[in-house]
């Protein structure tokens, strides 16, 4: 906490103490942070908090387990004080050494990140980082539900679809202090990165999420039907081969219609959306 607080003398540093055990809270309150309590266990219920407490302008928010470098912050605020983005991420994947960040993790994360730019059509390099700045109109627009370690995914893709500009800067990583112990399973919060990302696609671009099962469908489709016709099926039970091609195709044209319906919904909403902007 230290070095942030030489990094930026003027600003207030406010801890939420997520029922730590470390005395880590009481360390934060007698060095003069401001201790907030959450008692909800989980990284998304302290990123809800953090916007939900913070009445401030710009936001800087960063993990607590000093593998941030304090001095990086100035790169990372520039833009947001130039009101250039509403959102600048710290991308660690270019500069974290093997020890920093292990194999399994950087697989995770590039993995991750492919999934999310493709099915967004985005070019992010580092969504899972826990080093940001946010202005206060991100803070006040974006919303989060999510509780545990997929709120950074939550985050930057409830903020594309709000229409806030994000950027990313590159800083650097460095590993845990000796005794520290990361929170996170690669597997168990990496499946739910994924639903939360098909969740988030299912809301805001439920054409492109239905059509996506649609084509795949179709494609099954195809497969059986060729198999069909080549007679690597039996011909026997033609009935019951009709009925699954024609149950493919009709269920596939009711996805499509389901993601036409939602996006005429979902772009009504992004109408209101726009103009509750222009009021304010």
């Amino acid at each position: 906490m230290s070095d942030f607080r030489t990094e930026l003398p003027e600003a207030e540093i406010v801890v939420i103490d997520n029922s730590s055990s470390d005395e880590s809270a009481a360390r934060a309150a007698g060095a003069g942070a401001r201790v907030v309590r959450e008692k909800r266990r989980g990284k998304g219920y302290v990123m809800q908090t953090i916007l939900e407490t913070v009445d401030a302008d710009v936001c800087v928010v960063v993990d607590g387990d000093d593998t941030y470098f304090a001095e990086d912050v100035h790169g990372l605020l520039r833009p947001v004080l130039a009101d250039e983005a509403d959102m600048v991420v710290g991308d660690r994947l270019k500069e974290a050494s093997s020890v920093a960040l292990n194999d399994l993790h950087r697989f995770g994360n590039r993995a991750i990140l492919a999934i999310i730019n493709l099915a967004f059509r985005t070019g992010f390099q580092d969504v899972l980082s826990g080093y940001r700045v946010m202005n206060r109109n991100f803070m006040l627009t974006v919303p989060l539900i999510t509780g545990g370690f997929e709120t950074e995914t939550e985050l930057t893709l409830q903020g594309l679809e709000k229409g806030m500009v994000i950027r990313e800067m590159p800083i650097r990583y460095r590993a845990r202090p000796a005794g520290s112990l990361s929170k996170l399973s690669p597997f168990a919060d990496g499946y739910r990165i994924l639903i939360t990302m098909a969740v988030l696609l299912r809301n805001h671009r439920p054409l492109y999420f239905f059509s996506s099962i649609a084509v795949g469908l179709l494609a099954a489709d195809a497969v059986y039907a060729a198999a069909l016709i080549a007679h690597r099926l039996p011909p026997q039970g033609s009935l019951v081969h009709a009925a699954v091609l024609s149950g493919l195709a009709l269920l596939a044209a009711s996805l499509v219609l389901v993601g036409v319906l939602l996006n005429a919904v979902s772009a009504g909403f992004r109408e209101l959306t726009a103009l509750q902007r222009r009021l304010r």
